[in-house]
């Protein structure tokens, strides 16, 4: 598959990340007084760099959003290391960036619908 021959194949996976990450959020927000838990966070913007990078042709399940945590936030005397604030930041920015996709995917909808439609 080209990397830019299926742009409904990124975007998709965009959505299906954002999707994921936006549960991690939640999950994180649930867990915000339990002791010793640690934050979690999905990686993927670079997994869809990288594919972006190549150039060349690439598989969907080469931009599978992946769990991790980055244990890179102060942690607070109990173990735990969410912070509410961080977490609704995080949120806001996974909203826009859901939208863009779901934005992008429509007007690419839109666009082979409308070639389909010259006669």
């Amino acid at each position: 598959m080209s990397g830019t021959g299926n742009i409904e194949a990124l975007l998709e996976a965009g959505i299906k990340a954002e999707g994921l990450r936006q549960r991690a959020i939640a999950n994180n927000i649930a867990n915000l007084e339990t002791p010793g838990y640690r934050r979690v966070d999905i990686k993927f913007e670079e997994l869809l760099a990288k594919v972006l990078a190549g150039g060349g042709t690439f598989e969907p399940d080469e931009i599978e959003p992946e769990l991790y945590q980055p244990n890179v936030t102060p942690v607070k005397p109990n173990g735990n290391d969410v912070s509410l604030e961080t977490e609704v930041g995080q949120m806001v920015k996974n909203t826009l960036r859901h939208k863009a996709f779901i934005r992008l995917l429509d007007k690419r909808y839109k666009q082979m619908e409308l070639a389909m439609s010259v006669k």
